[in-house]
């Protein structure tokens, strides 16, 4: 950027910031700050565009039969987790694959895939190299470095017992299920890896879904339960015995220990689906949210002493506004208005909202749905993939929403549902409001399919965020933006030494351009998926960020000055920026020198 050009924007920057809150607060209906009103965009016809094949990622997700008799065809499958396995600074692509009923009792069921990336955009398929050899019925996936040993794992979850995948770091992987005595039980379904006594190693829980036997399965329209708007479906999961939650703490020595019962996880045995973890009250300690199907969504509140509890109904985050039990499927944590306290967005079924739960900073929830306009919108979409993400790098979260009915029979029938679904994508407005822009966003998201995993990563590393969505008995999509804005943006990879070695739990904070933004290191969430572990801040129009704050699990805080848009930072734990690396099409030369300065104990 030249002088004269770095002066204009520090100039408009200068004018500006006097009207922007450094912690935004959620203002009373019709009573916005000035900054919030929304600015005008211009239209745009091609912004997002699908790119999977061409990009070199082959693949079908196979989910039961087109009739999905079954209800282990139309929920089962179609996981999705971004790593970078082979460390060469680009996210890796993995796709869970399910199975048919018939496959699943031959023991003939299709692979999973990998993908790895190549570092020009494009990706090879190194499946059969991989070591992940597993066959099944494939549902969930999440990712993070269980044994701290620098290279990412796997934790994919199954019908009839789950797999952990150790990565040796020479391209392949090891399954070490048995040994570390993770294997689950019943029907696995979300998962997620955090830190949740902060000891340095990563701890796992697994959702699980219903306790049934597939041969014992009833027929569509069998019983009350088998149908839909009277519609014979398949049957459950109502009238159907749920499967109890797993909790597996990190023995340090590569072993796991369920440590369900005595941490209170799950006594009501309820419909597990997505699972995320964060520091919802922020005490410092990260707390589960788990979107159950038909019963009260779960938050379990750490107790920092190896037990949990689930305030859910108490905090106004197990039901929806009018305090009905909802079908909830995926979940994400991520704070929408730059409060600086961690919201929930999540998925639900047809004939019913979506969830944008508000933290009130007091231990309760707000359902803000219709209030952010998204309640109407979303009412005949079926939610499966779910995640905050700032898709235009305004420094402001948006919310996209991965849609897909169960039933293929409501195709038949005039109810204005349809099996096949466009996926939704809510800009924010920065007043707590959203505007849905799929029908104007371009090819990529006008495409109707029926999908279920969603998971977000800079996967070409030019600062802008893309997804990745599974799709029943179809090729996945990859959407990219083509069309983009001048907004800047940073890429944050933490490591930790005292902390796990993923920072997963860490608190970041970013200032720039007189907005503070807020964020946390996660592994899982979204329907069944898990997305890259770097952190992604739109910075809008600022050259740089003025200060990044991270408080690692560990206690420990450190501060980075100065650090200049356009790039990857890695931050190391006790040694502040370790690396830097200017983003795949930013100008090779005449970089800024980026210099860090840590701050011991500065918040």
């Amino acid at each position: 950027m030249s002088r004269l050009r770095l002066l204009a924007v520090c100039f408009v920057l200068g004018l500006t910031a006097g009207s922007l809150a450094v912690a935004w607060q959620r203002p009373a209906a019709g009573n916005a700050p000035e900054q919030a009103t929304p600015r005008s965009r211009p239209a745009t016809t091609d912004q997002f565009i699908e790119v999977s094949r061409k990009v070199g990622i082959n693949f079908t997700l196979t989910s039961g039969g087109p009739n999905k008799r079954y209800i282990i065809e139309a929920k089962g499958g179609g996981g999705i987790a971004w790593l970078d396995y082979d460390n060469n600074g680009y996210p890796d692509l993995f796709f869970v694959n399910g199975s048919t009923v018939e496959d699943w009792r031959h023991g003939t069921s299709p692979r999973s895939r990998l993908f790895r990336n190549n570092g020009d955009g494009t990706f090879t398929d190194v499946s059969a190299a991989s070591g992940i050899d597993h066959t099944g019925w494939g549902m969930g996936v999440c990712s993070a470095d269980y044994d701290n040993d620098g290279t990412p794992d796997l934790y994919v979850t199954y019908y009839g017992g789950n797999v952990l995948y150790r990565n040796l770091g020479d391209g392949k992987f090891q399954d070490v299920t048995k040994r570390a005595g993770a294997a689950g039980h019943g029907w696995g379904m979300g998962c997620a890896f955090g830190d949740l006594d902060n000891d340095g190693f990563l701890d796992l829980y697994v959702a699980n879904y219903v306790d049934v036997d597939i041969d014992k399965l009833g027929e569509p329209g069998s019983a009350p339960n088998c149908t839909y708007r009277g519609i014979a479906t398949f049957c459950g999961p109502r009238g159907l015995t749920g499967g109890r939650d797993i909790l597996y703490h990190n023995n340090r020595g590569g072993t796991f220990t369920d440590v369900t019962e005595q941490a209170g996880i799950d006594a009501g045995r309820y419909f597990g689906l997505g699972v995320v973890m964060g520091d919802a009250n922020r005490d410092g300690r990260l707390d589960i949210f788990v979107a159950n199907d038909s019963t009260p969504s779960a938050l379990y509140l750490n107790n920092g002493d190896g037990t949990f509890t689930d305030v859910g109904p108490q905090s106004g985050a197990a039901y929806s506004a009018e305090g009905q039990e909802q079908a909830g499927m995926g979940v994400d944590f991520g704070d929408y208005d730059n409060d600086g306290w961690l919201d929930i967005v999540k998925g639900n079924f047809s004939d019913d909202t979506k969830n944008l739960y508000h933290n009130n900073q007091d231990g309760t929830f707000t359902d803000q749905t219709y209030f952010a306009g998204i309640g109407g919108t979303g009412w005949l979409f079926t939610t499966f993939g779910a995640d905050f993400l700032d898709y235009d790098n305004d420094g402001w979260k948006d919310i996209l929403l991965a849609n897909g009915q169960t039933f293929p029979q409501m195709d038949q029938y005039p109810t204005g549902i349809t099996y096949a679904e466009r996926n939704l994508l809510f800009h924010n407005l920065r007043n707590g409001k959203f505007e849905e822009l799929g029908r104007s966003a371009g090819p990529g998201l006008a495409l109707k399919k029926v999908s279920r995993g969603l998971a977000t990563a800079d996967y070409d590393n030019d600062g802008g965020i893309e997804f990745a969505i599974s799709n029943m008995n179809a090729a996945p999509d990859l959407i990219r933006r083509v069309r983009k804005g001048r907004n800047q943006s940073i890429l944050l990879k933490l490591i930790g030494t005292k902390s796990n070695r993923d920072g997963i739990g860490a608190k970041v904070r970013v200032v720039a351009g007189g907005l503070v933004q807020f964020d946390e290191v996660r592994s899982g969430g979204s329907y069944l998926s898990s997305n890259d572990l770097r952190l992604h801040f739109g910075l809008g129009a600022a050259a740089s960020a003025d200060r990044v704050e991270v408080e690692w699990p560990s206690g420990e805080k450190e501060t980075v000055q100065n650090a200049p848009a356009g790039g990857i930072l890695t931050i190391t734990e006790g040694k502040g920026m370790t690396a830097a690396k200017p983003f795949r099409k930013a100008p090779q030369t005449g970089k800024r020198s980026m210099k860090s300065k840590v701050m011991k104990g500065e918040g």
